[in-house]
């Protein structure tokens, strides 16, 4: 396994990280908005920009400006490939502008596609369904199971270990 770990998170956070070259980034913005402001000591860096929506009608004239789509699943896909294909351990962090449901979609696949085990796995429950629905149709092979709401509870409920 070339990827270990996946992580998701806000842009605020991952604005304020330092750089590192054995984590990538998967960076989702919103049309229209500046690119996040990274380290430039992360050097592998994927730029994606879209909504955080999900059509009314899946059968809708294609693609809807702002729009994940077949063309940003393939980016993803072929991104996470590489990374998972290196000759070194790498960590993979996705975020998005709050790193509530674009980044948790996207991380839910990185986990699925690399076996590598996803951080705070739990809060990925609301993960954008129009996100999976995409990257899954370039990998039917892959089950990604998205947490029930619950288990946030219950993590949250659990004794800390001493």
């Amino acid at each position: 396994m070339t990827i270990s770990q996946v992580r998701f998170a806000s842009r605020e956070l991952a604005e304020s990280l330092a750089g590192n070259p054995y984590m990538a980034v998967i960076s989702i913005t919103d049309p229209g908005t500046p690119e996040a402001r990274l380290d430039p000591l992360f050097q592998h860096v994927l730029r994606l920009s879209f909504f955080d929506a999900v059509p009314a009608d899946e059968f809708l004239p294609a693609p809807l400006p702002g729009l994940f789509d077949h063309l940003m699943a393939k980016q993803i896909s072929e991104f996470v490939r590489s990374l998972h294909a290196a000759p070194f351990e790498i960590s993979v962090m996705v975020h998005c502008e709050y790193g509530v449901s674009r980044s948790a979609a996207v991380a839910l696949f990185v986990e699925a596609f690399s076996g590598a085990p996803l951080a705070a796995r739990e809060f990925t429950y609301e993960a954008n369904q129009w996100v999976l629905h995409r990257l899954s149709l370039l990998h039917p092979e892959l089950e990604i199971d998205i947490p029930d709401a619950s288990s946030v509870h219950d993590r949250r409920h659990e004794r800390r270990a001493s």
